[in-house]
C-alpha cells in the first residue's frame, strides 16, 4: 500500500469514526475524542520534551468536568457579563500563541511554560469540543453540529490543499511552512463558504447565520492552527507528530486545525445561542 493509499483508507477511517460517535451518542462520543485528545498531548509533550504526568491530570480533570457541565446543563445563557469574562479569558489565551506565531520570539516553551501550554494549546480545545453537541437553542446532544463543523473543516483542509498544490504561486508564512500559499488559503475560503450553504440547508439545529460564520472561523482559524503546529515541529526539527496514523503522521497532524478553530467556534456559539 502507497503512502497516497494509506491517506486515503486512514483518511476515510478518521472519518467514519468522528461521523459514527456523533450518531451513536454522548458516551461513543466522549470516548472517540478523549482517546484524540490522550494521543495528542502524548505527542505534543514528546514534541517540547516534557516528561511529567501533570498534564494527563490536568486533562482528566478538564475533560471530566466539561462532561459533567454537559450532563447538568451548567450554561450561563442569562449572565452576560459571564459569557464575556470566559470568552475574553480565551480569546487573550490563543491570541497569545497567534503573536508568537508572527513574532521574532521563540514560542511559548520559554515564556509560557511547558505545562501551561500543553494545557491551553490541547487540553482547553478538547474540553470545549465536546461541548459543540450542546450549543443548540435547547441544549440538548445534537449531533449535526460537531458534524457540520467538521464538515466545514475539511472542506477547508481538502481545498486549500488541492489548489494550493496546482494555483499556489505567493506563500503565506515561509519561515514556518513552505508549502502554504495565499491561493490555498482563498480557495479554501471559498469552498468553506460553498459547503457552509449546503450544511445550512440540511443541519437546520442553529441559524444559516451561524453556520456561515463558523465557516469564517474555521477558515481562518483552522490554518493558524495549521500553522502553529507547523511551529512546534520546525522547532523539535521533525517532520510529524508521530507515525500513529499512516499517510497522515500523528494525531496532532491530524486534528492541528481542529483544536485551534474550536475554542472560536466554541465561543461563537456560547455567545449566540
Amino acid at each position: 500500500m502507497n503512502n497516497f493509499t494509506k491517506r486515503v483508507v486512514f483518511g476515510l477511517l478518521y472519518v467514519v469514526l468522528i461521523v459514527s460517535s456523533s450518531l451513536l451518542g454522548p458516551i461513543f462520543f466522549y470516548g472517540l475524542f478523549f482517546v484524540f485528545l490522550i494521543f495528542s498531548l502524548y505527542e505534543f509533550l514528546k514534541m517540547i520534551e516534557l516528561k511529567s504526568i501533570y498534564p494527563y491530570i490536568l486533562a482528566v480533570t478538564a475533560y471530566s468536568l466539561s462532561i459533567v457541565s454537559n450532563n447538568n446543563l451548567i450554561v450561563f445563557e442569562d449572565d452576560l457579563f459571564e459569557k464575556i469574562s470566559i470568552s475574553t479569558l480565551i480569546i487573550v489565551i490563543y491570541f497569545t500563541l497567534i503573536t508568537a506565531l508572527v513574532s521574532s520570539r521563540k514560542i511559548a516553551i520559554q515564556y509560557l511554560g511547558r505545562i501551561f501550554l500543553s494545557f491551553i494549546y490541547i487540553i482547553i480545545p478538547f474540553s470545549l469540543l465536546i461541548k459543540l453537541p450542546y450549543l443548540n437553542f435547547d441544549h440538548t446532544f445534537d449531533t449535526t453540529i460537531i458534524i457540520g463543523v467538521f464538515i466545514l473543516i475539511w472542506a477547508n483542509d481538502i481545498f486549500a490543499f488541492l489548489i494550493g498544490k496546482n494555483f499556489g504561486k505567493h506563500k503565506l508564512i515561509e519561515r514556518v511552512s513552505p508549502n502554504k500559499t495565499i491561493e490555498g488559503f482563498l480557495g479554501g475560503f471559498i469552498f468553506t463558504f460553498i459547503f457552509a450553504s449546503i450544511v445550512a440547508k440540511y443541519f437546520d439545529s442553529i441559524q444559516p447565520v451561524q453556520w456561515f460564520t463558523i465557516a469564517i472561523i474555521v477558515s481562518i482559524f483552522g490554518v493558524l492552527g495549521d500553522l502553529i503546529e507547523s511551529m512546534f515541529k520546525r522547532q523539535a526539527k521533525i517532520k510529524d507528530s508521530s507515525n500513529f496514523i499512516p499517510g497522515h503522521g500523528g494525531f496532532l497532524d491530524r486534528l492541528d486545525s481542529v483544536i485551534f478553530a474550536m475554542p472560536f467556534v466554541f465561543i461563537y456559539l456560547y455567545l449566540t445561542t
